[in-house]
């Protein structure tokens, strides 16, 4: 009866995780974790499952955020959450894509494990202050400060750009052809003046630059370049990632990254290469989210 509930909400269970982790597989860490401790529980004593899995999950997160922070300390270059495979039909909830795209997950980085559940929890699943509260130890009026503070935090490091679904599909069009074209001007004209690209390699990808590059002719020409001296053909391809249009990369056929943007006004502001082959598995099979 206990494990039925579990599966019943494991989607958002799962979604709640990654959300707060930014990592599909501590997120399934997490569950293993919460279904072993869910197991414990007498089902009769809990008047509201999903309340109660959502805290147990909730916990379990806060665990992990608070214990990563050696490791990203030892990470090598810049650390992008990891992406997932998402259908078409995420992008159409657009408050939801926007809270699982790559661009959030990375601003919810700059917040701490506390301010980064309770936006989680709030913002995106809408759960009230007093379940909040009582997932994390705090009281209730504390929640609401946190709160407070952790939406004027992202507010300020997010961008807000309404970009409709036939403006997203234009530029990454554009920027595929020039891609796999090598046409170097193709490639500075769809990438806005001041765009930023950061790249994720973990220090198992040569080719992958561990620091954010700015402009759109050297990162143009970095790409291009870096492309042209590969051995074996590149293709870049659209697909859905994190609920937005972006591209698959592949190498001799083989997956290679996945790299998502943001778009203002026609035009890319800032690239996101993840190419860490620890963080690729997801790519292959469209994630299950719910909220």
């Amino acid at each position: 009866m206990s494990d039925d509930a579990f599966l019943r909400h494991r989607s958002l269970l799962f979604t709640v995780a990654y959300e707060m982790l930014g990592s599909a597989a501590d997120a399934e860490d997490v569950l293993q974790d919460s279904w072993l401790r869910w197991r414990e529980v007498d089902p009769e004593t809990v008047h509201d499952p999903r309340a109660y899995l959502v805290r147990i999950v909730t916990r379990q997160s806060l665990n992990h955020l608070r214990g990563r922070s050696r490791l990203r300390e030892t990470y090598v270059g810049e650390w992008l959450p990891e992406p997932l495979l998402t259908s078409p039909d995420v992008a159409d909830d657009v408050e939801f894509a926007e809270s699982v795209s790559i661009t959030m997950l990375t601003v919810l980085e700059t917040l701490g494990p506390t301010e980064r559940a309770v936006f989680v929890l709030r913002e995106v699943f809408d759960v009230p202050y007093a379940e909040i509260a009582d997932a994390i130890s705090k009281e209730p009026a504390a929640v609401r400060q946190i709160a407070h503070r952790a939406k004027q935090h992202v507010a300020a490091r997010r961008p807000r750009v309404d970009v409709g679904r036939s403006e997203q599909q234009a530029v990454v069009a554009r920027f595929v052809d020039a891609v796999n074209s090598g046409d170097l001007q193709g490639l500075m004209d769809v990438l806005a003046p001041d765009v930023v690209s950061v790249a994720d390699g973990g220090g198992f990808v040569r080719g992958a630059a561990r620091r954010p590059i700015t402009g759109a002719d050297k990162i143009a020409r970095y790409l291009i370049g870096g492309l042209s001296k590969l051995e074996v053909p590149f293709e870049a391809r659209p697909t859905w990632v994190n609920g937005r249009l972006a591209v698959r990369g592949e190498v001799g056929g083989a997956l290679a990254g996945a790299i998502c943007f943001d778009i203002e006004g026609g035009r890319i502001t800032r690239i996101y290469s993840i190419a860490n082959p620890h963080k690729l598995h997801r790519l292959d099979e469209e994630a299950d989210l719910a909220r």
